[in-house]
């Protein structure tokens, strides 16, 4: 891998996010640059699908920045709500609402939903894209099963954390350590999963 495939440009602006996708690449030998400091804005998420979207968005920040880019696409799928919110995750409760808004809306929506029928999962999908398409673009995709608490628990992580909780782990995603979170996450798997398909691609 040279040095110019070993930098990337995030095409993200939630700054949770970049952190969490920082820590995931922090054994990988490259360089991330996350959009906004390129002077890149967001750009709408059109897609149907998790992939869809991230294609979207990297192909967007590889165009703006003429880098290869990174970008993910991901939300919670609960079975009792036919795999809703699915990609309106972040907006479900609205456009620029808080991730607070959106866990309201969907414990309300679970309220008379027993524990046993609360099973759900995280997606992720994860696309590498080059700026010239000299090389196809790279996709990987991650999954996290648990279940939807009926309250809040922990205070750390970001979006519907508080709410997931992990039956191996026995705690909400919101009540683990960063490096126990991104072992189990649908994020964590899905770049990592990443990372062997650049390792292989850029080395051939």
């Amino acid at each position: 891998m040279n040095d110019a495939t070993k930098k990337f440009v995030i095409a993200s602006g939630n700054e949770e996010k970049l952190r969490e996708i920082s820590r995931i690449l922090d054994n990988f030998d490259c360089e991330i640059i996350p959009q906004s400091k390129l002077g890149i804005a967001s750009v709408e998420e059109t897609g149907t699908t998790f992939v869809d979207n991230a294609m979207i968005k990297a192909r967007h920040a590889t165009t703006e920045s003429g880098l290869p880019a990174i970008a993910d696409d991901s939300g919670l799928m609960v079975d009792a709500l036919n795999g809703k919110p699915g990609i309106y995750s972040a907006r479900y409760a609205g456009i620029g609402v808080s991730d607070d808004d959106n866990i309201d809306k969907l414990l309300a929506e679970l309220r008379n939903v027993r524990s046993e029928q609360r099973s759900a999962h995280f997606n992720c999908a994860v696309v590498w894209v080059s700026p010239d398409d000299s090389i196809e673009p790279l996709v990987a995709e991650g999954q996290w099963h648990g279940q939807i608490l009926t309250e809040r628990r922990g205070r750390g992580g970001f979006g519907y954390d508080s709410i997931f909780f992990d039956p191996i782990l026995k705690r909400s995603a919101a009540e683990m350590s960063n490096k126990e979170k991104n072992l189990q996450s649908h994020r964590g798997k899905a770049f990592r999963y990443l990372c062997e398909l650049l390792r292989k691609s850029l080395s051939s």
